[in-house]
This record gives C-alpha cells, structure tokens and sequence, in this order.
C-alpha cells in the first residue's frame, strides 16, 4: 500500500471517530434522535463495508 493509501485510511478513521462522537453528544442530548442516526450509522456501515470489499480486489 503506498503512503498516500494509508494516509487517507487514518483521515477517514479520525474523521469517523469525530462523527460517533458527535452522534453520541447528540443522542446524549436529544433522546429522541437515536433511532435515526442508528440508522444513518447503519447505512455507513454497510456502504462502508462495500468499501473495502471493492478496495480489496
């Protein structure tokens, strides 16, 4: 894998990491909005998944 490959992947894991923070603040805050971003997480998850499966070929 070359630097600029590995580069990206740890942009994108501390931009994840913000983001389930963020989520989490907001859920702490507003109950309410739970079900709806486990949801939105469940999508990313899944399209991130696919992702990886696609990097891998």
């Amino acid at each position: 894998m070359s630097t600029l490959t590995l580069l990206i992947l740890l942009l994108l894991a501390v931009v994840v990491v913000l983001l389930a923070g963020a989520a989490a603040y907001l859920v702490h805050r507003h109950p309410s909005w739970g079900h709806p971003l486990a949801t939105a997480f469940g999508a990313v998850m899944v399209m991130g998944t696919w992702g990886v499966v696609v990097l891998a070929r």
